[in-house]
């Protein structure tokens, strides 16, 4: 039963940090990119993607902190 509960842990951690990694691309990177490229950003501030940045930063490491912390879960 352990191997199963494990290897389910091991899928939810990889889920999460999965999250985490995604919400950095979009919420991060593509809007710096767009923003420096000027490519769709007709109007808008660099403060207002600067502060994006930093709150999906945020959401970012919260997600993977959470992700480390199912690691926990596991059973030896």
């Amino acid at each position: 039963m352990s191997l199963v509960h494990n290897e389910r842990t091991k899928l939810l951690a990889l889920a999460l940090n999965t999250a985490a990694t995604s919400a950095f691309t979009v919420g991060v990177l593509a809007p710096v990119a767009a923003t420096f490229y000027q490519v769709g950003t007709a109007g808008r501030e660099l403060w207002v993607v600067v502060l994006g940045a930093i709150l999906w930063i945020g959401a970012a490491v919260m997600l993977h902190l959470a992700a480390r912390r199912v690691l926990g879960w596991l059973k030896p």
